[in-house]
């Protein structure tokens, strides 16, 4: 079987999933696009999908007998409406995080979802298909004891003057924050978010370092670097610490060199170079599960806990407090 896919969203994030549906992926095949700026759904047709019906809107798209499953890869708060329809239309849905701008807009697709019965709903935090992440767990796991505690930095090299300072929660540390429950199996009760000497090469609309610490319902001690202007590179670190010996997220692959008096290796600069064959695999996983009419990988659950934690951040910011954080029961269909 072929998954015919429709695209809702063709900017960044939506070009790069429909080419690589179309040109790297196995088991489907994009049928559909729209975006509410038609020239960009024109402009991918012509790149990448040349047999692709373009639609005026995504609601039509999402309607179509022509589309099996969707993607949606809109602009944030457009992710609810969207998802929303995919699950009234019982039709697979892959949506790029955020799953909806609020938690309530995050609870109210799980509720859809679970009056289904069915899981229809992927979250695309890629991490969790992550090669080094992976093996990071498989450590842990294997070789560590109970974790106690977690290291952690998201580094990016510059931000532009849009970037305000929630969003180093709600767009940056998000992943984090799902990579962590992932990681752990736990969840959080509490946040507080400090603020170090500020970057002289940040903006003025933006507090820059952060650092968050986290505790989980187990007793495990989070502090992660927030960093969106450290100019070096993009750098993600990762380091657990376990009751028998500590385990660090490896290095992606780089060739060393010597030369000029240096011995160096090269630091990647952006997310779609570091996260390339996670976003590849998380897309495939999701295809493959599409003919079986229910989805695996992050859940709408997922996004749901992800949604009330980083809310709790944000307000950790705000107020400088130690923020509580806490979850309803969490539905069968999420067991």
């Amino acid at each position: 079987m072929t998954v015919k896919i429709g695209v809702v969203g063709t900017g960044m994030i939506g070009r790069d999933h429909t080419r690589r549906i179309q040109e790297v992926l196995t088991g489907a095949e994009v049928v559909a696009l729209s975006d509410y700026l038609p020239k960009n759904a024109e402009a991918l047709q012509a790149a990448h999908a040349p047999d692709a019906e373009i639609f005026a809107t995504g609601e039509e798209l999402i309607a179509s007998d022509s589309v099996d499953a969707v993607l949606v890869c809109s602009t944030g708060s457009t992710h609810e409406a969207y998802v929303l329809a995919a699950i009234a239309a019982r039709k697979p849905v892959f949506c790029e995080k955020p799953l909806a701008t609020t938690a309530e807009g995050a609870r109210r697709i799980v509720e859809a979802e679970t009056a289904t019965g069915t899981r229809r709903v992927q979250v695309g935090f890629m991490r969790r298909f992550d090669r080094s992440y992976n093996l990071l767990k498989a450590t842990m796991e294997a070789e560590l004891g109970a974790p106690l505690m977690i290291h952690a930095a998201h580094r990016n090299p510059t931000v532009p003057e849009q970037y305000v300072t929630p969003m180093a929660i709600h767009d940056t540390f998000i992943h984090e924050i799902d990579t962590f429950r992932w990681l752990l199996d736990d969840d959080f009760v509490s946040a507080q978010v400090v603020f170090p000497r500020k970057t002289r090469h940040a903006h003025a609309r933006v507090a820059d370092p952060q650092i968050v610490l986290l505790e989980t319902s187990k007793g495990v001690r989070i502090d992660c670097e927030i960093f969106v202007n450290c100019r070096y590179g993009y750098d993600i670190q990762c380091q657990v610490v376990g009751e028998d010996g500590v385990a660090t997220l490896p290095e992606p692959m780089a060739v060393t060199t010597r030369k000029d008096e240096r011995l160096s290796n090269p630091i990647l600069t952006d997310w779609q170079s570091r996260f390339g064959a996670a976003f590849d695999t998380e897309l495939q996983d999701f295809i493959d599960t599409v003919p079986s009419g229910t989805v695996g990988g992050p859940s709408a659950w997922d996004g749901y806990v992800a949604a009330i934690s980083s809310d709790a951040c944000v307000t950790a910011q705000e107020t400088g407090d130690i923020v509580p954080i806490s979850l309803p029961d969490r539905p069968k269909l999420y067991d």
